[in-house]
């Protein structure tokens, strides 16, 4: 693989492009700076422009600017890979944005972008003021619904199908969803109801599983046309309406057919919720893709068409590993991804060291996730302790009351789960587990400010939605090693707990034995000072906190606890400082800093507080150190907050 040169969206001197065929970006001698069909992209309609022919070599040619675009700026790199023909092959057929795509998650939505006005900008994604690394309705109309959690497409889609019949508009909306997605139940929901509307709705099923691929060929392919086509369809609905008349016959040839499709495909389930089935066919194929789309497109009522694609297409690395490839950061295509040497463990390999050190002495301790092994460190315990460990699908719901079942017979279910995704358990967190008080231990990964993932995936809501639930422990490690010894604590409660760690690498705590754990609801002071003032910290940004209380002479206390508050800490800091300073990586509106000002009113404590967290408004993209310190919560931002309010 050569190396990558030029930044995107630089198309100046750009030479006829390669073949198609002639794969990614320095592959088999194709330059990346041949982008001769691409730089005269800038929206679906110069696409359509395009003849059939000429489509081949965009693919090649928005497949290589991907990868350069991506070794540059770091993002999700496979999906996109997997997604250039299918993307393409949607806009040339139906009209957009008229007819209304909506990605499913959305982190395969690069090639959409490029296509869609934003080349240029390619060089900006994920940071700070730059292009979002998932669909946004406020950065282009081509972006119809804004997606990142999964499962949401059809739901989506087929609101958008409902509101044009109301309106009486002639458009599509289609819904393109990956078969991970597919495992979450909201999926399921959607097209139950969208089988029972009768409405012209497409769902793309984008299909990367590999033990699934064998079906793709020549023979399925042409059924897919074949049970795509006009003539098919109205020969089918003909034969229904005399058919129906006759209750045997009708029988026997609704058997017929789906005895005749199910030797070939997998249609029987979503047949059976009111869709027509076509498919696999190959997700690489322009010559599959296009006529069948086509057809589609003149087809009425729910239509499900299931597209075999590969993860990492067209790029040798991403293709042998697609999870290592899945959000790699900046690196060099030509040597691909690079560990860097002496790094720092992360939050997550902390985690994932202690779910196996503790699994070798606690045999009853077992571990639960939705589909987040590599995210959360679990790998290896995955490896070591395959009957303990259970990866439940894209289903937080289902994860959170799987769970409470097994507290039940008395095993001790570790949860781990983004902060960001937890949201989506919580019916279950209150009725299933704290209602009933059962031993869950909740692992909260990405608490806080994550970074290129935005909005969508800050964890920063998980302090006030936990804490207001009875029952509930809630814990904020500063370090390392505290994270290690109150995921200890919360496994040996008798009821549910929290533990919530930041993304990345923390300070380099030194870690002590397995089994240490932490008084529960108390705090600790980490500086005394003699300035009048006390920072309150919850969680690592004490770091941060130590920094400012340097300069400032002020008190810091390591809180540990957001539910149950040190109390006799409190109320011994109110006493001494005249100023109290809660900080926290987390929303203001009833976070730590509110609980505080709680407690110090239920005792009739008068003192000033000053509450320092993020702002009543959701946090965009961007590097996390910069976005931190846009907000005012590095060590200089605390430093000038509080003197502000001293003045």
């Amino acid at each position: 693989m050569a190396t990558m040169t030029g930044q995107p969206g630089d198309l100046s001197g750009a030479s006829p492009g390669a073949p198609r065929g002639e794969g990614v970006a320095g592959a088999r001698g194709y330059n990346p700076l041949m982008y001769e069909l691409l730089k005269t992209i800038e929206d679906p309609a110069a696409l359509r422009r395009l003849e059939r022919r000429q489509l081949g070599q965009l693919a090649d040619e928005l497949r290589a600017y991907v990868l350069d675009s991506v070794s540059k700026t770091g993002g999700h790199l496979s999906s996109n890979l997997g997604t250039v023909e299918l993307t393409i092959a949607l806009h040339y057929v139906f009209n957009t944005p008229e007819d209304r795509i909506v990605w499913d998650v959305g982190h395969q939505t690069y090639p959409h972008k490029i296509l869609t006005g934003r080349r240029e900008r390619m060089a900006t994604l994920r940071q700070l003021d730059g292009l979002s690394g998932f669909p946004r309705r406020d950065e282009s109309p081509y972006d119809t619904f804004g997606t990142a959690h999964s499962s949401t497409s059809i739901s989506a889609a087929l609101g958008m199908a409902a509101a044009a019949r109301l309106k009486g508009e002639a458009r599509h909306a289609i819904a393109v969803i990956g078969d991970g997605a597919m495992s979450a139940g909201m999926a399921f929901e959607a097209m139950n109801n969208a089988g029972a509307m009768d409405t012209d709705l497409l769902v793309v099923l984008n299909d990367n599983e590999m033990s699934i691929s064998q079906p793709v060929g020549a023979l399925t392919n042409y059924l897919a046309r074949l049970l795509s086509g006009r003539m098919y369809d109205t020969a089918k609905r003909a034969s229904e309406h005399i058919l129906k008349r006759l209750p045997i016959a009708w029988e026997l040839a609704r058997r017929a057919e789906e005895h005749v499709k199910g030797m070939v495909t997998p249609s029987t389930l979503f047949e059976e919720f009111g869709f027509n089935y076509i498919g696999p066919i190959d997700g690489h194929d322009l010559d599959a893709l296009l006529p069948t789309l086509d057809n589609i497109r003149k087809l009425k009522g729910p239509q499900f068409l299931h597209v075999i694609t590969r993860k990492g297409q067209g790029y040798k690395l991403a293709e042998d590993d697609p999870i290592l490839y899945h959000g790699p950061g900046k690196f060099n295509p030509a040597e691909g991804i690079k560990k860097a040497a002496g790094a720092k463990p992360t939050y997550s390999q902390i985690f994932g060291d202690w779910l196996c050190e503790t699994a070798a002495i606690d045999p009853r301790m077992v571990a639960v996730t939705p589909a987040m092994r590599e995210g959360s460190g679990m790998v290896r315990y995955s490896e070591l302790f395959p009957q303990r460990y259970f990866d439940v699908g894209i289903a937080e719901q289902h994860a959170v009351t799987f769970a409470a079942g097994m507290a039940c017979e008395g095993v001790k279910p570790v949860v781990a789960i983004y902060s960001t995704f937890l949201q989506r358990g919580y019916d279950q967190l209150i009725h299933d587990v704290a209602i009933q008080n059962l031993p869950v231990v909740f692992a909260l990964d990405r608490g806080g400010v994550v970074g290129g993932d935005g909005a969508t995936h800050n964890g920063v809501f998980d302090y006030a939605f936990l804490r207001c639930i009875p029952n509930m422990t809630v814990m904020a490690p500063a370090d390392e090693n505290e994270c290690r010894k109150m995921l200890s604590t919360g496994l040996a409660l008798d009821g549910p707990s929290a533990v919530r760690y930041p993304r990345g690498s923390g300070p380099g705590a030194a870690l002590e034995p397995i089994g240490a754990t932490v008084p529960v609801g108390r705090g600790e002071i980490r500086r005394s000072g003699k300035g009048g003032v006390a920072i309150l910290a919850f969680g690592t940004l004490l770091a941060a906190a130590l920094q400012a209380a340097e300069v400032l002479d002020a008190t810091v206390a390591n809180m540990r606890f957001v539910k149950p508050l040190d109390l006799d800490l409190l109320k011994r800091l109110a006493e001494e400082h005249e100023l109290l300073v809660t900080l926290e990586e987390h929303v203001l509106m009833g976070g730590a800093g509110s609980a505080v000002c709680e407690a110090l009113a239920e005792a009739g404590i008068e003192r000033r507080v000053l509450l320092l967290g993020l702002p009543d408004r959701f946090i965009d993209h961007g590097d996390p150190g910069r976005l931190l310190a846009s907000l005012g919560l590095d060590a200089a931002g605390i430093e000038k907050s509080i003197r502000a309010a001293r003045a």
